[in-house]
């Protein structure tokens, strides 16, 4: 089956554009719901209102949206009042962009820096910000409702290859370069830098915090997939198990399970708090053999999605295609085609996939599907007890291993 197309936003180009300057590595939506921003190549981040953008979709069809969207949408203005009217912003990073993350904050989440008596900024309720990865280390951190350049964070020494808020408000920040080193970003402290996470021996392309932000994933080349405790800023385990280098993974909305997305053609899903792959999607048949996992690049998987219902995963491949898997089934629910794809992203909401390719991004209706009771109990009861816990619970062991999902 393939999924109904929702829409396109369609970067305008000239007649003198390379490609090689437009690929669109990152694609994002904000915890909200109210901002969608995706990288344009050429050193260029468009944010646009994300209600307006699926209102325009219904009203004008699905296409070359991008290119008269600024035409409807109302411009950012000096007058205070329209601080909280979303406006569209186009920004310029001043370096190719890699990565991007959205970050709300909770005025109830302090700075972990205990005898701060002054800051630069006072983060309120309605903070917004967006948080850019550059091509030269760099990290810009952006005032969504305002468009305007708030930090300057400039400790890594190559590409910020990706970016993630933690899920609790608190603002910090963390991001995966390609200098091997995680670090640790406190913006309610003015940007300090709290820790660098070391570990990696080689490049580390991606990184994502469970949601109850006490576990952070980093994933890298030479096969890499590590656990941290973000408590202790300790490593917990390494996951084994992929054949090439990991792109990129991301953590069921329970914190139950961990997807990862690698040049081995496979996608895993983990059990990470025991370290055991539960379920694997190949994207090769027959799948290569270890000796040869790295070679059928043109299945390499280049990012993956959890969507918000905990039971449908999106990934997208070398081959041209876009996959909606059930995390129950063997075989993906829906295909979509797409040429030169390298990131996709859920909705807030979980009802649409968007997927980053050339400067432009593509959007489609994911898979609707009422959530058993089951299932709904599963993901509540996971929420607050790992897996562990789980194995103690005086009920019988069908039950046991459903809420471990291992059937």
């Amino acid at each position: 089956a393939r999924p109904r197309t929702v829409g396109e936003l369609l970067a305008p180009t000239s007649p003198f554009d390379k490609k090689c300057g437009r690929e669109n590595w990152t694609v994002a939506f904000a915890p909200d719901g109210s901002y969608f921003a995706w990288s344009q190549g050429h050193r260029i981040v468009k944010l646009v209102p994300w209600s307006q953008c699926l209102n325009n979709f219904l009203l004008h069809g699905t296409k070359n949206v991008a290119n008269s969207i600024g035409a409807r949408l109302p411009r950012q203005n000096s007058d205070s009042s329209q601080k909280n009217k979303p406006c569209e912003h186009i920004i310029d990073c001043g370096d190719i962009v890699w990565s991007l993350a959205f970050g709300s904050s909770v005025p109830e989440k302090q700075s972990r820096c205990v005898n701060i008596e002054w800051h630069r900024f006072k983060f309120g309720q309605d903070q917004l910000l967006l948080a850019t990865g550059l091509n030269n280390g760099r990290i810009k951190i952006w005032d969504v409702y305002t468009g305007k350049l708030l930090l300057n964070l400039m400790d890594h020494t190559e590409v910020v290859r990706d970016l993630t808020f933690a899920p609790d408000g608190s603002l910090i920040l963390v991001s995966a370069s390609r200098d091997k080193t995680l670090r640790v970003w406190d913006l309610k402290d003015d940007g300090n830098m709290m820790k660098v996470l070391r570990g990696h021996q080689n490049w580390v392309y991606g990184c994502a915090f469970s949601p109850d932000s006490s576990i952070l994933c980093s994933v890298g080349a030479s096969k890499a997939v590590f656990l941290w405790d973000m408590d202790k800023y300790s490593m917990i385990r390494k996951l084994e198990g992929h054949h090439n280098d990991v792109v990129a993974c991301e953590f069921s909305p329970d914190g139950a399970l961990l997807a990862t997305a690698s040049y081995d053609t496979r996608v895993y899903v983990w059990d990470p708090h025991i370290g055991v792959i539960l379920m694997e999607f190949g994207h090769l048949f027959p799948p290569p053999t270890p000796i040869f996992a790295g070679g059928a690049n043109d299945r390499w998987v280049r990012s993956v999605s959890f969507s918000h219902d905990g039971l449908h995963i999106a990934s997208l491949a070398d081959d041209k295609m876009v996959r909606f898997w059930r995390i129950d089934e063997e075989y993906p629910v829906q295909v979509a085609p797409l040429n030169n794809g390298l990131c996709c992203t859920f909705s807030t909401d979980g009802s649409v996939l968007a997927a980053g390719q050339d400067g432009s991004v593509y959007f489609w209706a994911t898979p609707r599907q009422v959530s058993s009771l089951q299932h709904l109990c599963r993901m509540a009861i996971r929420r607050v007890m790992p897996t562990s816990q789980v194995k103690n619970l005086p009920i019988p062991s069908k039950v046991v291993e459903f809420l471990c999902y291992q059937i």
